[in-house]
């Protein structure tokens, strides 16, 4: 890699991390003609996903498009754009990882409406009125029915942050113990 300020063809890794989100490595560099240090990052090169729209014509994926429909569904709500930010990268991690080389819009929409439900229901139901064209107050209701009713996936794991161990007494059930959404104390369960 050529210095970006003396373009002396040689320099050394002084430092390697993994940035975040984790899609890519971060690199300090220091040239061995001038001594400057400065950064790179490597990323895999992505391959491109195209967006089937409820039409049937396709489009490239794109990030910052999701990020822009994101964003002004949030107007006006008390969601923050790092927050909103978070939510796009995850929601192209999860596209990526599918491995598909076309999505349904609707599954894009679908996605964005439930991180966005985890974020705001109030914003999701924004998202929701124009993504899903709501025309009348049913159809809203439908919306608000559904994100009330339906879990969200992970929505009964333990966050990674501020994680205090277990005793015996705790309130998690095993899964063969419980119905769907009704854990059993640790007395009902013994």
């Amino acid at each position: 890699m050529r210095c970006p300020l003396c373009s002396f063809d040689s320099t050394r890794v002084v430092d390697s991390r993994l940035a975040d989100p984790g899609d890519s490595i971060r690199r300090r560099r220091e040239c061995g003609g001038c001594g400057s240090r400065f950064t790179t990052h490597e990323r895999a090169e992505e391959v491109p996903i195209d967006v089937v729209k409820r039409d049937d014509t396709t489009q490239r994926f794109d990030r910052r498009k999701l990020l822009r429909g994101l964003v002004r569904a949030a107007g006006g709500r008390p969601v923050g754009g790092e927050q909103l930010e978070a939510l796009a990268d995850s929601i192209a991690a999860q596209i990526r990882r599918s491995g598909e080389s076309e999505i349904a819009a609707e599954r894009i929409g679908d996605l964005a409406e439930r991180g966005l439900a985890r974020l705001d229901p109030v914003t999701a139901i924004q998202f929701a009125s124009v993504y899903r064209r709501l025309a009348d107050l049913d159809e809203l209701e439908a919306v608000v029915r559904k994100l009330r009713d339906e879990p969200d996936p992970g929505a009964e794991q333990m966050p990674f942050e501020g994680i205090v161990p277990s005793d015996a007494t705790g309130s998690m059930a095993s899964p063969v113990d419980a119905p769907a959404g009704q854990p059993k104390s640790h007395q009902e369960r013994s």
